[in-house]
C-alpha cells in the first residue's frame, strides 16, 4: 500500500509575502540551504522526495544522505558542475507567511544574476563559509544588496559541523563581518550559526550548539519586519499606458508607486506640470474609492491633461523633480569598458529615453569599501557617476524611491542590459521656463506661406545618396513657390555642431541639436529637410517627439553598404578601411535602419531625380501644400 502523500500547508490569505535572496560566495552552501528549509519545513511532496533520493544518488551521493541543493540547482549544467548559475526562483509559505526565495549564483562571472535577485528583494541571506570567513565575493554581494535598497541582512554562517560548532569561530565571523559592511547602512543584521547539509538551526533548533539562543533561520524570516515605507509617501505612478478605447474614456494606467489616491485628489502631470483632479479609479473588479501603492490602477482624470507613457502621476502638492542629470551608483555589467562620453539608453520607471556617461565620480574598491579614481569601468565595477539625459525624466532618490530611482542602462546597438543603477540625486530639468508665445504665431506663417510646415527627416549611410535627393527636393519645392530651408549634417557641423567630434555620445548631441534647430524652423512656417545619417533609432525618435503629429516624416535612404562603398563620393570609406577616420558608420561604428520609416527610398531601383519626385509626391499626399 502506498503511503500517504504529504499534507499541503494552507496558507491564509492574509499572511504577508517575504521576498528574499541566498547570496555569497561559491560553495557557501546557499542551494543545499534552501533545499534543506524546504525540506525541514515539510514543503517537499512525496514525488519531489523520489525524485531527490534517485537524483542524489545518480549524482554520487548516499541515497541515505540527501543532496539538498538539487531541489533548486534545476539547469543541467548546474547539476553537472555543481554550482548555480541562473537565479532560481521558489514559492513556499509557512502558515505565519509566504515567501519568494531567490538562489543566486556566487561566481563572480554570474555577478548579474545575483542583481537580478536583488532587485526583487526585501532581505538578504547572505552564507558565509565559516571556515573561509568574509571573502571578497561575500563583500560584492552585500555591497550590491545594500544598493538595491535591501535594508536587513541575516548572515548565515554555514559549516559550522566542520569546526566543531566552535562558538568562538562563529563569533569572529560574525565580528569580521559587521565590521566589513559597516559603512552599507543595513538596519539590521542578524547572525546565525548553521549546519544546513544536517538541518542544525535551520528548522529545528540544533542540541550541537546550545551556545546559540537566537531564532532558527525559519523562525527569523517568518517574524522579521521589513515594511517598507511606500504607504507613508506622497502620491506617485509612473504611467505605463495611456487607455483611450473611445473618445469618451481617457484612463492612464499604471501600477502605483507609493502613497494612495482617492477620487477628487489633486495630481500633477511631472512633464507638463499642469494638474487635474481623479474623477474615478477604475480596475478590472470595478471602480474603486481608494487605492494604495502596489495596485494597478487606470485613473481618470476630470481635465483633459497631456500625459503619456513615462510620465508620473504625482500628488500636486508634492511635485516630482523633473531631472536632466543625475548622480548615481551603478553596477557595470558590460564586457566592454565603460567611459565616459559612452552613449546608452536609461531606462527609470516606465520611461526610456537616450543619455551619456558624463563622468566616473570613483569607482568602489569591494576589499575595503574605499573609493579610488578610474578613467573607465570594468564588468562587475561597482561606482558613482554623472549620466546627462537627452529628454528629462520624472525621478526620486533610489532611497525615497525604488520605482522612480532604480533604472537599467541598455546598449544602443545590441539592447543588452549593461548597467544597473540607483539615483542618488537629480538636477532639475530648467522647468521654470516658459516658450513666449508671439503674437505671429505659427499657423498665422503657415497661412502667410500658403502651405503646412513639416520637418522631413532623411537618414541612411554617407554616400546612400541623402544630401543628393534632398536637395532636388528642395529645387522642386522652391520652383513650385514652396518655403524651404535644408539642414544638412556636414554643413551643420561646419558652424552650429563645429565643437563635436564622432563619439556616439557626440553623434546623440549632433542629433539633439539638429532637431532642435528644425523644430523653430517648423514654428517658422518651413518646410525643412533634414539629411542626416542619424544612426540610432532613438536620436531619430527624440527628433519626432519635438515635433506634433503629422508634422514629420522619416524618410529611409536605403542603399546597401556595398553600392555606398563604390560610391564613395567622398573618399571616406576607403580612409576609413585605411583606418584614418575612427567610429564610421557602417564600418566600427552601426547603423539602426528605421524600422517603420514614411517613406523608403531604395537607390539602386531609380534615379535621385526620381527619389526626389517620390518626396514631393508624398509630401503633397500629405496635404503640405496643394
Amino acid at each position: 500500500m502506498d503511503p500517504p502523500e504529504a499534507e499541503p500547508v494552507l496558507i491564509p490569505d492574509a499572511v504577508p509575502t517575504l521576498r528574499f535572496l541566498t547570496c555569497g560566495s561559491v560553495d557557501d552552501g546557499k542551494s543545499t540551504l534552501i533545499g534543506r528549509l524546504l525540506h525541514d519545513g515539510e514543503l517537499v511532496l512525496d514525488d519531489q522526495m523520489a525524485a531527490l533520493a534517485r537524483d542524489s544518488a545518480r549524482h554520487g551521493t548516499d541515497g541515505a544522505k540527501l543532496d539538498f541543493a538539487l531541489l533548486v540547482d534545476g539547469l543541467a549544467a548546474e547539476r553537472e558542475q555543481g554550482i548555480t548559475i541562473d537565479v532560481a526562483w521558489r514559492y513556499f509559505g509557512t502558515r505565519r507567511r509566504r515567501f519568494i526565495v531567490a538562489d543566486t549564483p556566487g561566481h563572480e562571472q554570474y555577478t548579474r544574476n545575483m542583481a537580478t535577485g536583488a532587485s526583487n528583494a526585501d532581505l538578504a541571506v547572505v552564507l558565509v563559509d565559516v571556515r573561509g570567513g568574509v571573502l571578497t565575493q561575500t563583500r560584492r554581494h552585500s555591497c550590491i544588496a545594500a544598493l538595491f535598497g535591501i535594508r536587513h541582512v541575516v548572515l548565515a554562517v554555514n559549516k559550522m559541523d566542520l569546526v566543531g560548532f566552535d562558538a568562538a569561530r562563529f563569533a569572529a565571523v560574525e565580528a569580521a563581518y559587521r565590521a566589513a559592511v559597516a559603512t552599507l547602512g543595513f538596519a539590521s543584521i542578524t547572525a546565525v550559526p548553521l549546519a544546513a547539509r544536517h538541518g542544525d538551526n535551520v528548522v529545528a533548533r540544533s542540541a550541537r550548539m546550545p551556545w546559540y539562543r537566537g531564532p532558527t533561520l525559519l523562525e527569523l524570516l517568518e517574524a522579521i519586519d521589513v515594511a517598507r515605507p511606500e504607504l507613508d509617501r506622497p502620491f506617485r505612478m509612473p504611467v505605463q499606458w495611456v487607455n483611450r478605447p473611445h473618445q469618451d474614456f481617457r484612463g492612464y494606467a499604471g501600477t502605483i508607486a507609493a502613497g494612495a489616491v482617492r477620487p477628487g485628489d489633486a495630481l500633477r502631470v511631472a512633464a507638463s506640470g499642469r494638474a487635474g483632479t481623479v474623477a474615478r479609479i477604475v480596475t478590472h473588479d470595478g471602480d474603486r474609492d481608494r487605492a494604495v501603492a502596489g495596485e494597478a490602477v487606470t485613473l481618470v482624470l476630470a481635465e483633459a491633461l497631456d500625459a503619456s507613457r513615462g510620465d508620473v502621476l504625482a500628488a500636486a502638492a508634492h511635485p516630482v523633480t523633473l531631472a536632466s542629470r543625475l548622480v548615481a551608483d551603478v553596477l557595470w555589467l558590460g564586457e566592454e569598458r565603460m567611459v565616459p562620453g559612452r552613449s546608452l539608453v536609461i531606462k527609470l520607471g516606465t520611461g526610456t529615453v537616450p543619455a551619456s556617461v558624463s563622468e566616473i565620480r570613483y569607482r568602489l574598491d569591494i576589499d575595503s569599501f574605499g573609493t579610488e579614481p578610474a578613467e573607465s569601468l570594468g564588468a562587475n565595477d561597482l561606482a558613482r557617476i554623472g549620466i546627462a539625459l537627452a529628454m528629462p525624466l520624472a525621478v526620486e532618490s533610489f532611497a525615497e524611491s525604488i520605482d522612480l530611482g532604480g533604472f537599467i542602462l541598455i546598449d544602443r546597438m545590441s539592447h543588452a542590459t549593461i548597467g544597473v543603477g540607483m539615483v542618488v540625486s537629480a538636477q532639475a530639468a530648467a522647468t521654470d521656463l516658459t516658450w513666449h508665445r508671439m503674437s505671429v504665431d505659427q499657423p498665422a506663417r503657415a497661412r502667410a506661406k500658403g502651405q503646412r510646415p513639416m520637418a522631413v527627416w532623411f537618414t541612411g549611410l554617407s554616400g546612400s545618396g541623402k544630401s543628393t535627393i534632398a536637395d532636388l527636393a528642395e529645387r522642386c519645392l522652391h520652383a513650385a513657390g514652396r518655403h524651404t530651408f535644408t539642414l544638412d549634417g556636414d554643413n551643420v557641423r561646419h558652424g552650429l555642431n563645429r565643437d563635436l567630434g564622432f563619439t556616439e555620445a557626440d553623434r546623440s548631441e549632433n542629433i539633439r541639436r539638429a532637431a532642435e534647430a528644425a523644430r523653430l524652423m517648423v514654428e517658422a512656417g518651413l518646410i525643412v529637410l533634414v539629411s542626416f545619417i542619424s544612426p540610432f533609432r532613438a536620436d531619430r525618435a527624440a527628433a519626432r517627439g519635438l515635433f506634433a503629429p503629422g508634422e514629420f516624416i522619416e524618410v529611409f535612404v536605403d542603399t546597401p553598404i556595398a553600392e555606398c562603398r563604390r560610391r564613395d563620393p567622398k573618399g571616406l570609406y576607403r580612409r576609413a578601411d585605411a583606418g584614418l577616420i575612427r567610429n564610421f558608420t557602417g564600418i566600427d561604428a552601426p547603423y539602426e535602419a528605421p524600422e517603420a520609416p514614411e517613406l523608403r527610398l531604395r537607390t539602386t531601383t531609380g534615379s535621385a531625380e526620381a527619389m526626389a519626385e517620390e518626396v514631393v509626391a508624398a509630401l503633397r499626399r500629405l496635404g503640405v501644400f496643394g
